[in-house]
């Protein structure tokens, strides 16, 4: 963990672009809130194609407007490097300086996957056309990708994508901090040092965590699993276990020299909040990179 504990803490919040006004009017309420804060920036996730690339690029637009520095998510599946240079350019003439570049998964319904396939071309790409315009997210996975074949694979594709030119990387979300530690390790003996940030994922809902996780991977630790089953529907307890158990995850984390966090938070503000007081994070620690 010495590598990242050189870096400045920064924090950040991820959002889902809205598909209603209703959508729309409650990200707006919880914006605010969140604004409150001042996280050094938002995020927002990247849908391929038609209007839900539409609607990431009208959610980024707004925000950002809004005095937050905000991240847009840009994925190269499904798009070709005209597309992704014309929403490159599009984005610098409006102030944004930061991007989450990724793979992305292939849209059902998408035949073919563009002419980028991996995160690290995309990167690479982005660097050939704009330069040091944007500081570069990426992708890194602590329990490591669903589609590796190998641990030691997936370590050598996160090294590809710091070597195209990323500046820093968020992690996937986990809740064993071993897990992390372990991966920064590994990354050190590679002499890969960027700063990686542990993304964080509120404990609100069982039935949708266990959903969101088997998708991407993320492991629910069977100890933690087995609690909020005997919560059953009692979404209060669920919501509080949750919220202990993800902050003192947490103060593990900073207290091992993590350069931030990355709250998920799927468009809802309090989870996070509670999260971020019971942390005591304050202005003082706090610098973006």
């Amino acid at each position: 963990m010495d590598s990242q504990q050189q870096f400045k803490r920064r924090f950040s919040f991820e959002f889902f672009p809205p598909k209603t006004e209703q959508g729309k009017e409650k990200l707006q309420a919880v914006r605010d809130q969140l604004a409150e804060v001042t996280p050094d920036f938002f995020s927002v996730t990247f849908g391929a194609g038609g209007s839900t690339r539409d609607r990431t690029i009208d959610t980024v637009l707004s925000l950002q407007q809004q005095g937050i520095s905000t991240a847009p998510h840009l994925s190269c599946v499904g798009g070709t490097r005209e597309e992704i240079g014309e929403l490159l350019d599009l984005y610098k003439q409006h102030g944004i300086n930061r991007i989450v570049a990724l793979r992305g998964d292939l849209p059902s319904g998408m035949g073919a996957s563009g002419e980028l396939r991996y995160a690290n071309e995309l990167v690479e790409f982005i660097r050939e056309h704009s330069g040091d315009t944007f500081n570069l997210e990426v992708a890194a996975y602590p329990e490591f990708h669903p589609q590796a074949r190998s641990a030691e694979e997936d370590l050598q594709n996160f090294a590809r994508k710091v070597k195209a030119g990323a500046n820093s990387a968020i992690t996937q979300y986990f809740f064993n901090a071993d897990s992390y530690f372990y991966f920064i390790d590994r990354l050190e003996k590679m002499d890969v040092t960027v700063p990686v940030v542990p993304g964080i994922m509120p404990i609100v809902n069982f039935s949708s965590l266990v959903r969101f996780s088997d998708m991407c991977g993320a492991e629910i630790p069977r100890w933690i699993r087995k609690q909020l089953e005997a919560y059953g529907d009692d979404t209060d307890s669920i919501r509080k276990f949750g919220e202990e158990v993800v902050t003192d995850m947490c103060e593990k984390l900073l207290k091992a020299g993590a350069p931030g966090l990355h709250f998920y938070t799927l468009n809802q503000a309090q989870p996070s909040l509670n999260i971020w007081k019971n942390l005591g994070i304050n202005e003082n620690e706090r610098i973006s990179f």
